[in-house]
């Protein structure tokens, strides 16, 4: 009995060492699992050894920053005049069209005149008599026939005969329209047989020897723009071509409801012959200007108003400097402090970049003087990879 108690002590002894070393053996063989995991992951923690984000520079540049103002406006004539009818009657006929080209005193149009040539032949034979009758009483006035109520009687008739052949004649003038100015037809009201009135419009003849784009600029520019100054005009009809004009007027007062003040620009050169009365024009100038001024890409300013920041790379780390800044024009904007040229600011990163935060440069921006084949390396870049 006591061999088979030790028999079965024995086995369950053998059972128990068994289990252990199972036990044993599946906890190693989870740490042999979790280091090749490890392995396989090179031996980096969660983040790794992740590259710098990059960053592109640019220099601090010295040049002209300018504030511009554009503003639309029609192209009109330097003037434009309105050829009426002086008389009424029938138009007998219209020698023109629009578009045609006419110079001063030219015929343009003529109206039915028979029944004022008829006034005017009876006027001048009613002058006739009277000058005949004031001979006659000069005459028997210095023989002492008549008195002298009755010789200035017949010198009043003769007068008045005069002045009533005169005006007939000048109404016969009007039955020819003539052109008041040189220019062109611009616009023709009526045609041959038409019967007109007094003052009824028949043309519009404008002067195009000079046109013009009519703005209207705010009381807070135009105190910027001077008479004389060059501008840049875009008509809509040729968007891809830039015009040259000039500030030929600055109107005295401003519109009381929208506090526009008018100004009118005069078109030189190429747009003077291609602009057309009526086409739209916009209108760019230069309200403000400042030259020699420091200039950065508008991507390098970081901050809000009061609270403006550039950075700069400074031993391969991110450096944050406090700005303040000026007028923006063009993608750039103006260091007013804070800034000296030739030094390279950080233009592209990526939103998040902090102060003291590892950079790597992707550009090699050149600095203010260098050659544009030159090898100069942007400032701080000791600090690249």
């Amino acid at each position: 009995m006591r061999k088979v108690f030790q028999g079965r002590g024995g086995a369950w002894c053998a059972l128990v060492l068994t289990g252990l070393a199972s036990v044993m053996s599946g906890c190693g063989g989870g740490g042999t699992s979790s280091a090749s995991a490890a392995t396989q992951q090179g031996g980096r923690g969660p983040r790794g050894d992740q590259p710098p984000p990059a960053v592109e520079l640019a220099a601090a540049e010295l040049g002209t920053v300018a504030r511009t103002v554009t503003v639309a406006g029609l192209s009109e004539p330097i003037r434009s005049v309105g050829v009426n009818a002086q008389l009424s009657g029938a138009l007998l006929a219209v020698n023109v069209e629009e578009g045609d080209v006419v110079r001063e005193g030219q015929v343009l149009a003529r109206l039915d005149s028979r029944e004022l040539q008829a006034q005017v032949a009876s006027a001048k034979a009613n002058l006739e008599v009277a000058r005949n009758t004031l001979t006659r009483s000069e005459t028997l006035r210095e023989s002492q026939v008549i008195t002298a109520a009755e010789f200035e009687r017949d010198r009043a008739a003769h007068a008045a005969a005069s002045a009533t052949l005169e005006q007939l004649e000048t109404r016969l003038g009007y039955a020819t329209v003539r052109a008041p100015i040189s220019g062109v037809i611009t616009q023709k009201r009526l045609e041959a047989g038409d019967i007109v009135a007094p003052q009824t419009r028949l043309f519009t003849i404008a002067d195009m020897s000079t046109m013009v784009v009519r703005t209207q600029v705010s009381e807070l520019d135009v105190l910027g723009i001077r008479v004389g100054q060059d501008v840049n005009v875009v008509l809509d009809a040729l968007p891809e071509r830039v015009l040259d004009g000039r500030v030929r007027r600055i109107f005295p007062s401003a519109d009381t409801l929208t506090r526009l003040v008018p100004v009118e620009v005069a078109l030189v050169g190429e747009g003077a012959r291609i602009a057309r009365p009526g086409f739209l024009g916009r209108v760019t100038f230069t309200v403000d200007s400042r030259q020699n001024v420091v200039l950065v890409p508008q991507g390098a300013i970081r901050g809000g108003e009061g609270d403006q920041s550039v950075f700069l790379v400074r031993d391969g780390k991110a450096v944050r400097r406090p700005v303040e800044t000026g007028m923006t024009s063009q993608g750039r904007v103006e260091i007013v402090s804070g800034l000296e040229p030739g030094e390279m600011v950080i233009v592209l990163a990526h939103s998040d970049l902090r102060e003291g935060t590892t950079v790597r440069i992707s550009n090699q921006a050149p600095r203010i003087g260098d050659s544009a084949n030159g090898d100069a390396s942007p400032a701080g870049n000791g600090g690249r990879p």
